[in-house]
């Protein structure tokens, strides 16, 4: 069975009503970056952070997977499917993807504030100031900070290395290192990118490039991939 790695960004995820980790004016749903994703904002000012992700959550909670979310499920049935997301939601996993590898982490967990190795599952979408971790720890949400480690970016490199076919989805390739995964693919490795903004990528005529919105070019490169 052949090996299809994909990676997904926020493209995918905006068709479902999630806003864009970053757009265009630098913000994140009004907020500034620096003062709701990095360490020196929870050392700051942890009530806001943990606001603004129990924000976060729960619209991730309320969205729904798209026809690409599903489509890339079927491709299970061909096919062994590894999806490394950018994206802290869940969306590949409730449309039914069975490998999904998280390189920011997933917002619908906690972790340790003391040791990111600790997660812990959430019971609805609110994690409280006085909620704590074995250790005493306050809890936040298992998410990936500017300024911190991907513990899961030599994993994905690994598996990029295994592709027969390579697919890019919803991202333009500006956030490293998850911008760097693609060179871990092999050389003549058929390459499918999937964005109305086609960012540029190496590989000459191993590359097909798809310049549409995710619900519609990934609905159609998988149609394609299941009928070969």
């Amino acid at each position: 069975m052949q090996k299809i790695i994909v990676l997904t960004g926020a493209g995918i995820s905006a068709e479902s009503g999630l806003k864009t980790f970053r757009d265009s004016d630098g913000l994140w749903e009004g907020y500034n970056i620096e003062d709701v994703a990095t360490p020196e904002a929870w050392q700051r000012n942890p009530v806001l952070v943990q606001e603004f992700y129990n924000m976060r959550r729960k619209s991730v909670m309320e969205a729904e997977p798209n026809t690409a979310h599903y489509a890339l499920a079927k491709l299970e049935e061909k096919y062994e499917v590894t999806i490394i997301t950018q994206n802290i939601d869940d969306l590949h996993e409730r449309a039914g993807s069975s490998r999904v590898v998280h390189l920011h982490g997933i917002i619908t967990r906690s972790q340790s504030s003391l040791n990111p190795t600790l997660t812990y599952p959430i019971d609805g979408w609110e994690i409280k100031m006085d909620d704590v971790c074995e250790l005493g720890s306050p809890l936040r949400a298992h998410v990936v900070w500017f300024g911190e480690s991907v513990p899961m970016i030599e994993t994905a490199a690994a598996l990029c290395t295994t592709a027969d076919i390579f697919i890019l989805i919803g991202t333009s390739l500006a956030v490293y290192p998850a911008a760097g995964l693609i060179d871990y693919v092999p050389d003549g490795v058929p390459k499918y990118i999937i964005d109305p903004h086609i960012p540029y990528v190496r590989g000459g005529e191993s590359v097909t490039k798809i310049e549409e919105k995710a619900t519609t070019g990934v609905v159609k490169l998988v149609d394609d991939l299941l009928s070969k």
